[in-house]
């Protein structure tokens, strides 16, 4: 889908006959001949805009600067607890801005003051949009991931785990955007002069590079909390198997003892030993199986006195 929009008044607004900013969203095969066509923009860098893993990349030409932005896609239910990221095109030219991108994505939530005037005011308001993105969405992230934590402290359940794996995993895509963004980033600084950015912008630029580097530390800090977290629960998921393979382990060795003395005579034997002595079988039944029970116990009680020994 295309959509024109056109600097007016210090604002973007939408306009049908054309603009300084023209977006295509989900393009079909049609509108990517078109823009190749119009816009004589390289092809190479057409697929890459449309590529979730493309890696994100600037590269400044004479005629059009190419930026690949990575950028938090909008998170759905249908996603299971994975934050995904999406790579948005950026065709900077002299007097207009072409963005590509396969999700229809908000690229101008920014807390940027100032009236828009140039197209470098866009660009500068998409990445910083950008980066605000994956700031709220590391918040949201770290939130589900104490909820799924308490969750934990109350049950063991598989699915409990994979929820955390799926968080570890959507920091880990996380981190690696904005690892590109801020070579990106950098990038952008060396070359906005010979862009055109003006000294505002470039002043904007150095405070944008400073949320990106606290975006980056954050993320850094949630990837390895959600790490240690998942290490010291798989330790105790171990551990806890380890007690009970010790307590059924006693268990065994407690009930299997007794059954050896059970085994070494039969029922025959037990009720003559029982008219030998002189008493009614149920009775001598009775006081064997106490026994039994007794040495059963007793024999658990000491293997479990003798692990703690050992510890």
């Amino acid at each position: 889908m295309k959509t024109c929009m056109r600097i007016k008044d210090g604002r973007l607004l939408p306009d049908a006959d054309g603009g300084e900013v023209i977006i295509y969203e989900k393009p079909a095969v049609d509108e990517l001949v078109e823009i190749e066509a119009m816009h004589g923009i390289d092809e190479h860098d057409l697929r890459s805009a449309i590529d979730k893993d493309e890696i994100g990349r600037f590269d400044y030409q004479e005629k059009c600067v190419t930026i690949i932005l990575k950028v938090p896609k909008n998170y759905s239910a249908s996603d299971n607890l994975l934050f995904k990221v999406l790579s948005v095109g950026l065709f900077v030219f002299k007097d207009k801005l072409i963005i590509v991108t396969t999700e229809r994505i908000s690229l101008f939530e920014s807390k940027l003051s100032g009236s828009i005037k140039t197209v470098s005011d866009v660009l500068i308001r998409i990445i910083l949009s950008a980066i605000s993105h994956f700031i709220s969405h590391l918040k949201v992230i770290n939130m589900i991931s104490d909820e799924i934590e308490a969750k934990l402290n109350e049950s063991m359940d598989n699915k409990y785990f994979l929820n955390m794996f799926t968080l570890e995993k959507s920091l880990v895509y996380f981190l690696n955007a904005i690892n590109d963004n801020s070579t990106v980033l950098d990038k952008l600084k060396v070359n906005a002069v010979k862009i055109g950015f003006s000294q505002d912008n470039i002043e904007t630029l150095d405070d944008i590079m400073i949320d990106n580097r606290q975006c980056q530390s954050l993320a850094n800090t949630y990837t390895n909390i959600l790490s240690g977290l998942m290490d010291a629960r798989g330790s105790v998921v171990g551990n806890n198997l380890n007690v009970m393979m010790k307590n059924l382990n006693a268990l065994v060795i407690s009930i299997a003892l007794p059954t050896f003395f059970t085994g070494v005579g039969g029922m025959s034997e037990m009720t003559n030993m029982c008219h030998h002595i002189g008493i009614q079988p149920f009775f001598g039944y009775l006081t064997f199986f106490v026994l039994m029970v007794i040495f059963g116990s007793s024999v658990f009680v000491a293997i479990r006195k003798f692990d703690k020994l050992w510890r």
